[in-house]
């Protein structure tokens, strides 16, 4: 596609266009390390004296501890010490939020109190010289309760709420009298469940204490917010805590604040002055590090005869845990994504004896979209208009919700490009009406979706080195998605050097920081500051060159020009020299250049970026057997650095998007409050037999108002949408409208044999 012709507003690095290495797909310059074993996660890391924790966790859901025996446990062999409520040192904590900063979700300290508030909350820790007898001390400490009646209902609708009323959020016109007049209208309920992160990599700390500071190896997707919260936490000042955390075995969101292991570890490492390690196992990953919070969404919507929205009405609650006040935000796309001149969002929040929500990939727009979307599908049903088309109908460059343009839209081209790869043209709408050479039935189904773009705050340093070399040096983290190799490519555009010969320092809070790894944040915010601490390290290197001794003494940096890591005369005279005979001559290790970005400018554009996902569904009913057989989804989202990556991380939004729709749902026991599947065997996700062909097309359009790259993030935005595309391509096989995730197979159950 043909660049935009948009220009960065006040931009010190203006828009790259053109570039060799920029689009261009590119082994991930990290895959050696990982493919080798010699990347270091969290749990990787091992220190002399390391000692090993292990908590024990609660087995009600709601109620007090009324004594707790912890004899026999410190008792046994390696054990060191059994901390509780009682003996635990002080933990503070954290005041309110500023921007990226001090945010964590459960904001209680561990072993604070002798209150129970969710089955699985930590009541004890162990520490002991291996981690089996750190485990076996927890579960030997004895624990009596007064219990009191808990909740973890799922239903949410007719239940009492938080506040004493719905908060309003979007709002423009009159949504409930259009609603009233319309002439076509749809209004239903769409409901998803509890879902778990459930990443290959476990969380996990390993804390060392030396002197009055913390150095803390973290499972962590924003490093620097998890320095400022544990500084606040353990009572010390920000410099006396550094966090690292160089690889991460992935999060999608369950991992971007500070959890309570994480306070544990380095409680227990000042309190005896030992490396402690915690990794946190598999089951408590269902308790005790967030889970993306059940939703109930009611999804109203007016249209007149020519399929013009007329009323949007998105009212929605989610649960949130006892102490805190989690707002999935399933509204945020609603009032952006269509034209319609009355909309309403809505919102509400439901306590139950849970563990703390968190972000989950794609929070907000993934649930809303699921709801809105279908919604979309039903209304168009009655309107008896094609999907697409009733889209394409009310597709819109103003974003209506604040009355901006979009900086970058193409959301039609995503529809129409997206509907002649799937060959939609061929889609016969009655249900049941569709079949493949094998026989079995099809259903097609699309759904558009969305997600914001925005830029925040970041700084990076880039050496030009004497080896011939360049750094890239960022606090920033690379959670699995790329990071390391972009940020070489970056640096490698602008100097001119192979990327194999640019190497990437991540992960650490001693490096200039860097923005977080969450809402696909991190590639748009860090790009102008790694282009421009690049163009600085070169102009280092000008000026070295016309010192005296240098080979172009006595030259002005004005005189002279810089391609592909030579330096020469700008008129054409003698030969070229390398950056690192410049560097040589001047006795210099490293020619350094420093820059940092800042936020993007939002007064003149509201940015986001958008697509569209086609699905195909085989069903037989005989069987009862209901498979996601082929997905097309294009997308729009600004300039793709590296495709590669990029295409990987659609994909796997994709396939998390099948698990959403098909398999994922956090089961909550009624009598005790437990996860009753809290195991990869019973916790059903999407697996390789599950994958369909999955077609991935970026539009690619730069977005330049945002950075000079006219790069967005790609994370969340091919989730979003998604389950809502298979639900719908369900309905048009089966005949049955599932509002309430995951499709089960009892809900298919009474779909006719044969609809033909």
């Amino acid at each position: 596609m043909l660049f935009q012709d948009q220009q960065q507003p006040n931009a010190s690095v203006p828009p790259v266009t053109e570039s060799k290495i920029i689009g261009k797909s590119t082994p991930r310059v990290d895959g050696p390390r990982k493919t080798t074993g010699t990347a270091k996660y969290a749990s990787d890391f091992h220190f002399p004296n390391l000692v090993f924790a292990w908590p024990a966790t609660a087995t009600i859901a709601s109620g007090t501890i009324a004594a707790i025996d912890t004899t026999e446990a410190e008792k046994m062999p390696g054990v060191l010490a059994v901390y509780t409520h009682r003996n635990m040192p002080a933990l503070y904590r954290t005041p309110p939020a500023q921007g990226f900063s001090m945010m964590q979700d459960e904001r209680r300290p561990p072993l604070e109190d002798n209150v129970v508030r969710y089955w699985g909350q930590y009541v004890a820790v162990a520490v002991a010289q291996t981690v089996e007898q750190a485990r076996a001390a927890a579960e030997a400490v004895k624990v009596t309760y007064s219990k009191a009646p808990h909740d973890t209902r799922v239903k949410l609708l007719g239940t009492p709420l938080s506040t004493p009323e719905m908060n309003q959020g979007s709002k423009r016109g009159d949504a409930a009298a259009a609603f009233q007049s319309a002439p076509v209208k749809h209004d239903a309920v769409y409901c998803t469940p509890p879902e778990t992160h459930n990443p290959i990599e476990l969380h996990a700390s390993v804390a060392t204490y030396d002197n009055g500071s913390f150095t803390l190896y973290e499972t962590s997707q924003a490093i620097f917010n998890h320095r400022d919260v544990m500084s606040a936490v353990l009572g010390v000042s920000a410099d006396r805590v550094e966090i690292v955390t160089e690889f991460l075995g992935s999060g999608f969101g369950g991992k971007l604040w500070p959890w309570p292991h994480s306070l544990l570890a380095a409680a227990c490492a000042r309190s005896l002055n030992r490396p402690v390690k915690l990794v946190v196992s598999r089951s408590m990953m269902f308790q005790s590090v967030g889970h993306r919070p059940a939703t109930a969404q009611q999804v109203r919507l007016a249209a007149g005869r020519d399929g013009k929205l007329l009323a949007i009405a998105h009212n929605y609650v989610n649960h949130t845990a006892i102490l805190d006040d989690f707002d999935e935000g399933c509204g945020e796309a609603t009032a952006l994504l269509y034209a319609c001149p009355n909309v309403s969002v809505t919102s509400g929040l439901v306590r139950r004896n849970v563990g703390s929500a968190t972000a989950m990939r794609g929070p907000g727009a993934v649930p809303g979209l699921y709801a809105t979307e279908s919604a979309m599908d039903e209304l168009a049903i009655k309107l008896k208009m094609d999907p697409v088309q009733f889209r394409i109908v009310n597709d819109t460059l103003i974003d209506e919700s604040n009355n901006l343009p979009f900086s970058s839209r193409h959301l039609k081209e995503c529809l129409t490009t997206g509907a002649e790869r799937f060959g939609w043209a061929k889609r016969n709408p009655a249900i049941g009406s569709m079949r493949n050479d094998e026989g079995m039935t099809l259903g097609w189904g699309v759904a558009a979706c969305s997600w914001g773009a925005m830029r925040i705050p970041a700084e990076a340093t880039v050496e030009l080195v004497q080896d011939g070399t360049a750094r890239v040096i960022c606090g920033t983290q690379d959670v699995g998605t790329g990071t390391y190799t972009v940020l070489a490519q970056l640096a490698a555009h602008e100097t001119g050097l192979p990327v194999t010969k640019v190497s990437v320092s991540l992960g650490r809070t001693t490096m200039p920081e860097g923005p977080i790894s969450g809402g696909s944040f991190a590639t748009a915010s860090v790009t102008p500051a790694v282009l421009e601490a690049s163009r600085n390290a070169v102009q280092k290197v000008l000026a070295m060159a016309g010192a005296k001794g240098a080979p172009f003494a006595g030259k002005k940096p004005e005189e002279l020009a810089y391609a592909d890591g030579m330096v020469r005369l700008k008129d054409g005279a003698g030969n070229p020299v390398s950056f690192a005979e410049v560097l040589k001559a001047n006795r210099v290790s490293a020619a350094t250049g420093t820059a940092k970005s800042s936020v993007s400018a939002t007064e003149k554009y509201s940015s986001h970026s958008f697509g569209a996902h086609f699905v195909e569904v085989t069903w037989q009913p005989e069987i009862a057997r209901l498979r996601a057989s082929r997905v097309v989804t294009v997308i729009d989202a600004g300039r793709m650095i590296n495709p590669r990556p990029a295409r990987n991380q659609i994909e796997g939004a994709v396939v998390m998007g099948l698990g959403m729709a098909m398999f994922e749902h956090t089961e909550y026991d009624k009598r005790t409050g437990g996860t009753i599947n809290s195991n990869l065997a019973d916790y059903v996700m999407a697996v390789n037999a599950d994958c369909p062909e999955i077609d991935v097309t970026f539009v690619d359009y730069p977005d330049y108002n945002l950075n000079p790259l006219g790069a967005r993030g790609v994370g969340e935005i091919g989730m979003a949408g998604l389950a809502a595309a298979v639900t719908n391509a369900t309905y048009h096989a089966t005949g049955i409208r599932v509002r309430d995730l995951p499709i089960r197979v009892e809900d298919l159950l009474t779909a006719p044999m044969s609809l033909v």
